[in-house]
Formats: structure tokens, sequence, C-alpha cells
């Protein structure tokens, strides 16, 4: 009889992360760091777009592997050599991004559909004793893979100003894929009951790619600092971006991360909240951090004036972070709006842009009203949720 390769459920140790699947995850510290090192070299609007094309396949790719360990477990031999195997996918996925829209792109698409096709088909021959709809689950996963995967490999053949039109369709697939239930005509469609995750381990391993951005973005701004004179600006964009990534961390984990970790940990349907809060709306709170880091090192280097584009980083990645983790906290938890500080915080920076781009302020000054603005949030927010319910008189 074939052993099953699932998780066993149930248990202490029921959600464990596992340290092959921490070791897997170092191949995306290096794919963050060539994405904030991309935008930072192709600050303009082209290189806007070509970068959140990029972070949407990065993520896809990391997203949809901590689905099939989430099912699968990593301790088992087979599931580890596959985890192996796509280390090299995405060392060749991530060395490629500089050049992903000139002269490897191809490489680029190749290492992505080799690894977004090979993980479903592993996983089918996985469960091919287990029941017949979790073997059509993989199976439709496969199946839209295959689809996505043809426009990814024609964009990677297709000169480099035709792409990114080849590459958004593609895209566009793999995004509609989850929304669609894996719709597959003679195969049907899942349903977010078929998608029976484990929440602990869903909720520490997104936990665990924020904290792989903030340490980036704590990365970047160290090598810079360490390469600058230590002049009196200098410092004030070394403390600025110190508390600002402080301030996300504290955003994310202080409460918001734990509450979410208990709603789907006892959800009566966690798939539904694995594939809104965990599989879409993190991406936000990932393109938030790298975009910060990109707005940090600019007011490092280039404290006294900036580009348009620069500009638009340091308040892009402020208002990407809160409103991922807005969102995230409003549908993983039970309230009928999203967090007021989290509002608030975002009608302030928005408020700074007609200043902004009017420069009435430095780039260094205005990145450390958006720190102080995460600060802001964080405090409010804490002090919120500490505050104890006014006592109700007999």
């Amino acid at each position: 009889m074939t052993k099953s390769l699932l998780r066993k459920r149930g248990g202490h140790e029921s959600g464990k992360v596992g340290m092959v699947e921490l070791f897997f995850d170092l191949v995306f510290v290096f794919a963050v760091t060539q994405l904030s090192h991309g935008l930072l070299a192709h600050l303009s609007a082209m290189g806007w777009l070509q970068t959140a094309f990029l972070l949407m396949a990065v993520w896809w790719v990391w997203i949809y592997t901590s689905w099939i360990t989430n099912w699968l477990d990593p301790e088992r031999i087979p599931v580890r050599v596959v985890l192996f195997v796509m280390m090299l996918g995405g060392l060749v996925m991530s060395a490629s991004i500089p050049e992903a829209f000139g002269t490897r792109g191809l490489a680029f698409a190749a290492a992505y559909v080799a690894m977004q096709l090979g993980r479903p088909l592993f996983a089918c021959w996985a469960v091919r004793a287990e029941s017949l709809e979790r073997r059509r689950n993989f199976q439709r996963l496969a199946a839209w893979a295959a689809f996505a995967g043809i426009f990814w490999i024609a964009g990677g053949l297709a000169a480099p100003e035709l792409r990114i039109c080849w590459w958004a369709v593609a895209l566009l697939i793999d995004l509609a894929g989850p929304w669609m239930m894996f719709r597959v005509p003679g195969l049907g469609r899942s349903s977010t009951a078929d998608w029976d995750v484990d929440g602990n381990h869903m909720a520490e391993r997104c936990g665990l790619f924020v904290i792989i951005a903030l340490g980036e973005s704590l990365l970047v701004t160290g090598a810079t600092f360490s390469g600058m004179e230590w002049s009196s600006g200098a410092w004030l964009g070394f403390l600025s971006a110190l508390v600002g990534s402080i301030a996300m961390w504290w955003i994310y984990f202080d409460t918001g991360a734990e509450a979410g970790h208990q709603r789907i940990s006892h959800s009566k349907d966690p798939g539904r909240i694995a594939r809104v809060a965990y599989t879409y709306i993190h991406v936000l709170i990932i393109g938030g951090v790298i975009v910060s880091a990109v707005a940090d090192e600019l007011a490092l280097m280039h404290g006294d004036e900036t580009s348009f584009a620069g500009i638009s980083a340091m308040l892009a990645g402020p208002i990407m972070y809160l409103l991922g983790n807005a969102l995230f906290k409003w549908v993983s938890n039970d309230r009928p709006t999203p967090p007021l500080s989290h509002l608030l915080g975002l009608l302030i920076i928005l408020a700074l842009i007609p200043m902004a781009y009017g420069r009435l302020y430095s780039p260094l000054i205005l990145t450390c009203i958006t720190t102080c603005v995460l600060v802001l949030v964080a405090v409010w927010e804490h002090m919120a949720l500490r505050r104890p319910p006014p006592e109700i008189d007999p």
C-alpha cells in the first residue's frame, strides 16, 4: 500500500513550518533584493509596471508552493526533493529578473512555467491514492498552469517591446484561476471546501515572507548607509528608514497577524480566507515593503532632490502597505470596516500628494513624514486594541 505524502493533521506538530521550507525561502530573499534593485534602477512608468509584473510572478510561485506544502508533508523525501528542484528554478527566475524584459525573458518564463506546472503535476502523483476530489483539485491546477504557461513562453520568445502584452494575458489567467475555482471542462470546478488548508501553517508562512521583505529592506538601508559619508542628513535618513521598518513590523505583527492566525485556524472554511486574505491581499503588503525600501534608499542617496518617480515611491510604499494591512485585517476579522487608524494614515499620505509633487518638502523630509504616519498608525492601533472595554452599570 502506498504511504501517504499528505501532512498529518492534529496534534502539537500540526501546521509546523519545516526547516526545508525555510531553506526554500532563502531563494526568495534573493528575488526580493532583485526586485527592489530593479525598481531603483528603472524608476519610470514602465519600470513600475514591469516590476509589478515580476513581483506578481515571484509571489505566485511562492504562495502556490506554500499551498502545496500545506497539503504535502515537507519532511517526506519526495516532497523535499521537489522543493530542492524548485530552488534551482527559483534561482534561475530570480537571476533573470534584471533582464526579464530584455535578453533573459525566455529564461524567466521557462523557470516560472516549469515550477508552476511541475508542482501540481508532482502533487497529482503524490495524491494518486487519495480521494477523487483531491486528485481532481491538482489536475485542475495543472490545467490552468499549462494554459497560462503558453502565454508566458510566448512572451519570453516575443520581442521585448511586445513581451509585456503576452505576459499581461498570462498573469490575468493566473490571477483568475482561484477566483474561477479552477473550472476546467470535463474536470468541473473546485470549491473552498476542497482547499482544506491548515490555518496555522498558512498564517505562519505568509508572516515569514513579510519578515523576508522587511529583512531585505533593512539590508538595503544598512548597505547604503555604510557606503555614505555620515552627515546629519544621512543619519536622519538612516533612522527614518529603521523606524519605518519597525513601524511596518508593528502594524502587521502586533495584533493583525495573530488575529488573522486565530481566524483562519478556527474557521469552518479556511480555504476561503486563505484565498482572499493570504493569497491575494498579501501581495500588496509585500509590494509596499519593497517600494518603501526603494524610497528609503532614494532618501539616503538623494535627500535634497529626486525625480517624479522617486517621490511616487515615497508615497506609494506606505500607501500600499497600509492598504494591504487594512484589507487583510478587514477580511480576516469580524469587523464592519477596515481599521480606522489605517484609514486615517492613508488619508494623511494622500493629502501629502499635492505638496510632495509641488516640491514643498525635500525627499528626506517627505520620507520622515511618511515614517511618522506609520508610527502614528502603529501606536493608535496598539492603544485602541488594548483599551479596556467600558464598564456597564447594572
